[in-house]
């Protein structure tokens, strides 16, 4: 019944939403590779695409249409949605063809979980208007949330009764009925069925009552037989939708990698993110040609299916037959159908979404970072756009990450007394030093945003330049007494990659390090990093003597040279 409801989101009659339900699940069982994941119309999409819709076919100002002029809106308005989905398909197509799969990566859990909640206080204020039956036009667009509740508002005094009635009853049935099945679904044999019962007692109850005709109760109506036939949406629309295209295909993406992955790792499984592009990006394309609108993998339908015992794509199956069947027979049930039972099965459906903030507190203890991605992604969400919320949610993630490595403290090393292992001063104060030998580890990739923070923090712990009288920082104990260094050590274990600008940067070290009479040796830098050091020019300024495997051994070189050299060699250890 969700199906029809979230068609109302789309701004499309409800028969599409049964059409969108039935083409992408049969596509993705075939090719997708999550499990229990099931696919069709999702909430946050259909509202994306129906603000879309909206904007490119706008409702007439002069009020009612006839039926032919109701008729061709709903025409244009399809082809409109039909053309997202070919879009948004097409785009990830291209994704599938670039191996861009890896971009499930930058996507985190509180990014997603924050949008979807986010967009879930959308559906919320968009049903208003159905139920409490006011014909108001869908508001689009930045803040379109405090808009809506505006005119709501404002319109308040002239809302239905009958409408509002026909509303409060279906949640007062819903709503608990969802609750139950959370609560108990490990001792029910299968959910119980509320959406149904709400829809034949609604159904039964304007039937009979003539709702529709005495107090103007807004119907499904005729739903279509069959299945529309095979057409390609119009091509000139593309460039138009393009820009909205790009955030559906990403919020696809995004929402289907993220639930794939958490299901996969609960049940063992591996999925594979460049096949679920191609996957979704397929269903979207093909079903467009059936007049469906976008789709994704949905977060109710998924968590309803692995509770009734769904373990294998094959599952969907079953619910293409319920949707066939509906189609080619049960249609004409549905006629008396109210409009509002649907947009309070679209209220209810977004439970689990709301419920996500549940979250929050746990979230706060475990890291303030990913509360303060999740807080930002979210206040985005909703005073701007899903799409908007989505691009500021992801740039401020990303910010987080090189905030992070900006932070990152290089440390000292010692010897842990009767060991070969060496770890920061800072843990303990009985770690051995040898005078005149520094062991410094920078534990963070080393790139043009991190060189100007690594030159600074190297100049002060080997006294080079003017960063040498600089107020210290040690991780040692407070009375250490600071030898100047004559070998040192680099541990490049904790660089990960380095770049053009980081690689010059080791480069110039050493050769400050040669002219200070410093020894330098590198330990532990991994294939990668140390082939970008090679093409920089280190091999011009340091021999393959000081290039050590680990630090440990770097650390033996060290104090043989310290020995031989005496007094008057400079070593440091990095």
């Amino acid at each position: 019944m969700w199906r029809m409801a979230f068609a109302l989101l789309t701004s499309v009659p409800p028969v599409f939403g049964l059409y969108t339900s039935f083409f992408p699940v049969l596509i993705y069982t075939l090719l997708g590779t999550g499990r229990h994941l099931s696919t069709g119309t999702f909430a946050v999409l259909s509202l994306m695409t129906g603000s879309a819709v909206d904007r490119l076919v706008p409702e007439p100002l002069e009020g009612n249409l006839s039926g032919i002029e109701r008729e061709q809106l709903d025409a244009q308005r399809v082809g409109a949605a039909a053309a997202m989905a070919f879009g948004s398909g097409a785009l990830m197509l291209g994704m599938f063809a670039l191996q861009l799969g890896v971009l499930a990566t930058f996507l985190s859990e509180p990014v997603v979980k924050a949008l979807t909640s986010g967009a879930a206080l959308h559906v919320l204020v968009s049903q208003l208007p159905s139920l409490l039956g006011l014909p108001l036009p869908r508001q689009i667009g930045c803040f379109a949330l405090f808009k809506t509740l505006a005119a709501v508002l404002t319109a308040l005094p002239r809302s239905s009764p009958a409408e509002l009635t026909v509303s409060a009853l279906s949640l007062a049935l819903l709503v608990p009925v969802k609750e139950l099945n959370v609560r108990f679904r490990d001792r029910l044999p299968t959910p119980i069925p509320g959406e149904i019962v709400m829809v034949l007692l609604a159904s039964v109850l304007c039937f009979t009552s003539s709702l529709d005709t005495r107090y103007n109760v807004q119907i499904v109506g005729l739903l279509p037989g069959g299945f529309p036939q095979p057409l390609l949406p119009s091509l000139a629309e593309l460039p138009r939708i393009l820009a909205d295209s790009l955030p559906m295909a990403l919020v696809t993406f995004a929402v289907s990698a993220s639930l794939a992955s958490i299901y996969a790792d609960k049940y063992s499984y591996t999925i594979d993110s460049n096949q679920e592009l191609f996957a979704h990006g397929v269903s979207n394309l093909i079903s467009s040609l059936f007049s469906c609108f976008p789709n994704s993998a949905t977060l109710a339908t998924t968590s309803l299916l692995v509770d009734a015992g769904g373990n294998t794509q094959l599952a969907g199956l079953f619910s293409c037959m319920v949707v066939l069947s509906v189609l080619l027979w049960l249609g004409p049930f549905f006629y008396y159908l109210p409009k509002a039972v649907l947009a309070c099965i679209n209220i209810s459906s977004m439970r689990q979404m709301f419920f996500q903030m549940r979250e929050l507190p746990q979230l706060w203890r475990i890291s303030r970072v990913d509360f303060a991605v999740w807080m930002v992604t979210w206040v985005a969400v909703v005073t701007l756009s899903v799409d908007l919320g989505l691009a500021v949610g992801v740039v401020f993630s990303m910010m987080t990450v090189v905030c992070r490595t900006q932070r990152v403290q290089c440390l000292a090393l010692g010897l842990a007394e009767g060991t070969e292992l060496y770890r920061p001063l800072r843990e303990s104060h009985k770690l051995l030093q040898v005078p005149g030998l520094c062991i410094l580890s920078y534990p963070t990739p080393l790139y043009f945003g991190t060189r100007g923070r690594f030159r600074r923090i190297l100049e002060w712990h080997l006294g080079l330049g003017e960063g040498g009288k600089e107020a210290p920082k040690t991780d040692g104990p407070p009375d250490a007494v600071a030898e100047p260094v004559r070998v040192v050590v680099l541990d490049c274990s904790g660089v990960t990659f380095a770049d053009a600008a980081g690689a010059r940067e080791v480069v110039q070290l050493a050769s400050r390090c040669r002219d200070a009479g410093i020894h330098l040796l590198l330990a532990q830098c991994n294939a990668s990093v140390l082939g970008t050091l090679t093409q920089a020019g280190l091999l011009d300024r340091v021999t393959p003597e000081q290039l050590f495997v680990s630090v440990q051994d770097a650390a033996a070189y060290a104090l043989e040279r310290l020995e031989l050299t005496g007094p008057k060699t400079c070593t440091v250890w990095v």
